[in-house]
């Protein structure tokens, strides 16, 4: 005579299945390696005005100057912070208004890293606790915004700006906002 098999025993097979679908599912999907932010299309949240040694505060005026302003949020502390450090001397140079903000860190660590690797802000917020990044929605550092004429919010790129990343991802978003 042969075992009858209880339904439930197949509840186990049948759910880890479902969930192996899934998985392969998301997996192709495309953009599944972009962060979403709600502050897309929505004007920039306020940024702390507690500034970092002497450098300039950030103002509420900086965000609505009429230029295409960048938002980058750092910290001495961040490896790929660093590996994106050159590219933010170089926009500077290119005449790319950054404002940084130097987040979860110690003040006299992110004076020195900016005094040895150069300075690319026009204005360096202090925010060592991380609420002006919770208020932007910033997962890790580094993460940078690209802030429109207006104000808004119109692209966040979490990650390094280097590489492919910056030249097949963010270089034509800051074009784009831009006019280019």
């Amino acid at each position: 005579m042969a075992r009858k098999v209880s339904p439930l025993m197949m509840l186990p097979p049948a759910i880890f299945g479902l969930f192996a679908i899934m998985a392969f599912v998301g997996l192709g999907r495309e953009g599944k390696d972009d962060l979403p932010s709600t502050r897309i299309g929505q004007p920039a949240p306020a940024i702390t005005t507690d500034a970092l040694g002497n450098y300039p505060p950030v103002t509420a005026e900086m965000l609505k100057s009429g230029e295409v302003t960048l938002v980058n949020f750092w910290a001495s502390w961040c490896p790929p912070c660093r590996a994106e450090h050159p590219r933010l001397m170089q926009l500077k140079a290119d005449g790319v208004k950054i404002i940084g903000v130097n987040f979860k860190d110690k003040a006299e660590q992110g004076i020195q890293f900016l005094e040895e690797t150069g300075n690319p802000f026009s204005a360096v917020a202090f925010d060592p606790k991380g609420r002006t990044a919770i208020d932007w929605g910033v997962t890790a550092p580094p993460e940078t915004f690209i802030i429109d004429k207006q104000g808004n919010v119109v692209y966040r790129f979490a990650g390094p700006l280097v590489g492919g990343n910056f030249d097949n991802r963010f270089e034509p978003e800051l074009k784009k906002a831009q006019g280019q």
